[in-house]
């Protein structure tokens, strides 16, 4: 009887299992190198994260600035249908206090962003935008409304307000955002070197007639919330002041940013709440409400002042 026997191994194995061998170790290599890119990819964008997150709501930085830098930049919006002695009022008063400090004035006409149906003092928040565009290494925005003069030109912004210090002596903290009776109340622990957006309260409510925004991510990302279609769509009774109101009410990140300062010290209006109302020496005299009022005449309230403002800027020269 005869059985058979299973072929003897070759010490010599065909071709195809080297190659197969081969191939298993190719495959274990690029697999590793997928889940090494995989990782590098989460690690770089855990960093790329915490990064932006940085730029946007951490202290505010102080980039270096390019020589011959604006240290500020005054903003107002001019209505095209006012008269042409009202405008140019307007514009030397700002003017003269930019150059005296080293800042420049910038003056679009609120004719000038498409508001798609909006009011027109919604041009407010787009013609900032549009400052920083324009001097994107100028520290400091700020805007005045039309209906106000800078009545106290030898007040520079930084000095006066910005410093980290002089602003932590001005905030106005745990207070009701929107007086008097807002259930959000300012923050009570914000340092002044975190704040990038400075303004007052009246007795209705946020007074953003007069305010400071400090240059950077944080501002552009603000700016373009507030603008944000449908916050325009909304139709407040008080346009964007009212949007205004809402954002920092109810977003954590913009009233983390945000510090009320006490009205005479930015906004003193020429009428309206006693703590509020202009006194000679203050920053800036505010006819509020002048063009809203149809009994009310911005340009013929605006004269004295104008005149005594004309008087402290000759007895300068």
């Amino acid at each position: 009887m005869h059985f058979a026997f299973p072929p003897r191994k070759s010490s010599n194995p065909p071709p195809y299992a080297m190659r197969s061998s081969r191939s298993y170790a190719g495959s274990r290599f690029f697999t590793r190198a997928s889940r090494l890119q995989q990782l590098l990819v989460v690690v770089l964008g855990a960093f790329t994260t915490i990064w932006l997150v940085a730029r946007l709501f951490g202290g505010s930085s102080a980039p270096s600035i390019p020589a011959g830098t604006p240290r500020a930049v005054v903003v107002t919006t001019i209505d095209p249908s006012l008269s042409p002695s009202y405008k140019e009022a307007i514009k030397s008063n700002r003017k003269h206090y930019a150059e005296k400090h080293g800042y420049v004035a910038f003056f679009p006409n609120t004719t000038d962003y498409p508001l798609d149906n909006a009011p027109g003092s919604w041009s407010t928040v787009p013609a900032l935008r549009h400052a920083m565009s324009l001097y994107p290494h100028t520290p400091l925005v700020f805007y005045l409304t039309s209906t106000a003069l800078i009545m106290n030109p030898s007040l520079d912004l930084e000095t006066h307000i910005m410093n980290p210090a002089r602003l932590e002596s001005l905030m106005i903290v745990d207070k009701p955002v929107v007086p008097p009776d807002s259930v959000i109340r300012t923050f009570s622990h914000l340092k002044g070197d975190r704040i990038d957006f400075v303004l007052t309260q009246d007795s209705e409510g946020l007074a953003g007639g007069s305010m400071i925004i400090r240059n950077g991510e944080w501002a552009k990302f603000f700016l373009d919330a507030w603008f944000d279609p449908m916050y325009r769509s909304y139709n407040f009774q008080k346009a964007e002041a009212h949007a205004l109101e809402h954002i920092v009410q109810w977003h954590g990140t913009m009233l983390a940013k945000l510090a009320l300062i006490p009205q005479r010290i930015l906004n003193s209006y020429t009428t309206g709440n006693i703590e509020g109302v202009y006194q000679e020496g203050d920053f800036v005299a505010n006819f509020h409400g002048c063009i809203r009022d149809p009994s009310r005449n911005c340009e013929e309230e605006i004269q004295p002042l104008l005149t005594r403002w004309r008087e402290i800027r000759d007895r300068e020269r």
